[in-house]
């Protein structure tokens, strides 16, 4: 959901902002947080850190650009914000809240459109991560019946998640309902409207990580009985605000339980402006020296939602991700720095009430991404979650020869770069790597040499591994 920074809760108006984020002024426990840094607030717990060798430096896989798509409050046929804003307008006492003229929107966001979303979107390389909302605004679970909409409907919409747009898409819940929060022993809201009780404002506040991760788990279980894996969670706007370690300790722990996945990762955060890093944080990471290993990855987004906000407000548009002589913009400006760019929108501004206004500013900014770029590596947030934790949690050693590996977690197109310039071709255990000419020809099991240092891309093995570079 729309998150301007760590502490900007979407789904409100500027004027309502300072009154409605009064609980972050707390965490979980009660300790007070007034006057705290956002730096503070997303460094969590990062856990266990191996000893790195001087001279060995992980770098991104292949040497080129990360770069994903994040895709908040998709679902199947529900048009989320139809449906939504009188609840949010409701939890808010009414008033000058939620006027927006959700009454003209319209309640389902069509399967032809996903369809030519997805394979557009295919056909361009484009990877990221895709939420879809299990029981869409209490209009309905995914796994039982959307009620206005026939089985039949739902069946293959769900069908159609799987077949297009899971591929090439992490697919997330996005909690449970997006609005209410489910009572888990009936099944039903709680009967209590205020904020207190809704997904994305006051509910995680004071809560434990076992009761949060129940609640992931509840949410999680409904998409895995319609045949939908998922490695990550999304919050719902303000979800987890105070309770940020609870929150990292719930996601790891749920989404372990629910679907057995080794590294787990939750998208909480985002920063649209300034110099806060915006590289995936690798947390609560444990047992590195075990058959167990175990963390999890908090992904942040570069930017605001410019092509049309979870509620249909205008666009801020595509300069502000990449002006059109590739020079400015927050993408730009991220990807220069070094960091992978995860850029953010809202499945209803993308579908704008049918006239895909956010799908053609992004198709606008794809155009001026590639016109600039020509190494930009695109990743699922569970693919770029893996590469994190394996730069972060590999013990690396030099050796009279080479370099010794010992990674917790396997992860593909590996890649470092060595300050040495080698004279033969590296091997990995007792199989020579093949020398490319450019960087941009970096694959895995492939290396490249310069005047000052040489960079090798290979498969990292769980467990240990030696590269000899003499």
């Amino acid at each position: 959901m729309f998150r301007v920074n760590s502490l900007h809760d979407h789904h409100m108006n500027d004027s309502s902002y300072s009154n409605r984020r009064g609980f972050l002024g707390k965490i979980s426990m009660g300790a007070t947080i007034a006057g705290a840094s956002s730096s503070w607030l997303l460094a969590q717990v990062p856990g266990n850190r191996p000893a790195r060798a001087q001279g060995v430096k992980v770098i991104h896989p292949r040497a080129r650009r990360p770069i994903s798509y994040v895709i908040d409050d998709s679902t199947c046929l529900v048009n989320l914000n139809h449906f939504a804003v009188p609840q949010f307008r409701t939890a808010w006492g009414g008033g000058e809240n939620y006027t927006q003229n959700w009454r003209d929107w319209p309640r389902e966001i069509p399967d032809a459109f996903v369809r030519k979303f997805g394979e557009w979107c295919a056909e361009n390389g484009i990877k990221g991560k895709w939420s879809v909302v299990p029981y869409p605004a209490c209009v309905g679970r995914l796994d039982r019946q959307l009620p206005g909409w026939t089985r039949e409907e739902l069946v293959n919409s769900i069908d159609l998640v799987r077949t297009v747009i899971a591929p090439n898409w992490d697919i997330h819940p996005e909690m449970v309902t997006h609005t209410r929060v489910i009572d888990l022993k009936t099944g039903h809201p709680y009967e209590d409207h205020s904020t207190r009780f809704m997904e994305n404002w006051d509910w995680t506040t004071g809560r434990s990580a076992d009761e949060i991760a129940a609640y992931m788990s509840y949410a999680l279980n409904i998409l895995k009985n319609v045949g939908l894996k998922c490695e990550g969670i999304t919050t719902p706007g303000g979800f987890g605000n105070g309770a940020l370690p609870q929150l990292a300790q719930a996601t790891q722990q749920s989404v372990r339980d629910v679907f057995g996945s080794e590294i787990p990762h939750y998208f909480r955060h985002a920063y649209d402006k300034g110099e806060q890093s915006v590289a995936p944080r690798v947390e609560n990471a444990s047992g590195l020296d075990t058959n167990d290993p175990k963390c999890v990855v908090s992904i942040v987004c570069c930017t605001g939602d410019w092509t049309g906000g979870w509620d249909n407000t205008p666009p801020g548009g595509a300069d502000k991700y990449i002006t059109a002589d590739g020079k400015g913009g927050r993408v730009v400006e991220i990807l220069e720095r070094g960091e992978p760019a995860c850029l953010l929108s809202h499945w209803t501004g993308i579908y704008f009430n049918g006239q895909e206004l956010g799908f053609n500013i992004f198709k606008e900014v794809m155009h001026r991404l590639r016109a600039k770029y020509d190494d930009l590596h695109w990743m699922k947030l569970a693919e770029l979650s893996r590469y994190s934790a394996a730069r972060e949690l590999t013990r690396i050693e030099k050796t009279p020869n080479g370099v010794n590996f010992q990674a917790p977690f396997a992860c593909p197109d590996f890649t470092v770069e060595v300050a040495q310039r080698v004279t033969q071709p590296p091997k990995l255990g007792a199989t020579p790597l093949e020398e490319v000419n450019s960087p941009l020809k970096l694959k895995s099991g492939t290396w490249f040499r310069d005047d000052k240092r040489t960079v090798v891309s290979f498969a990292l093995p769980k467990g240990a591994i030696n590269l000899q570079l003499s």
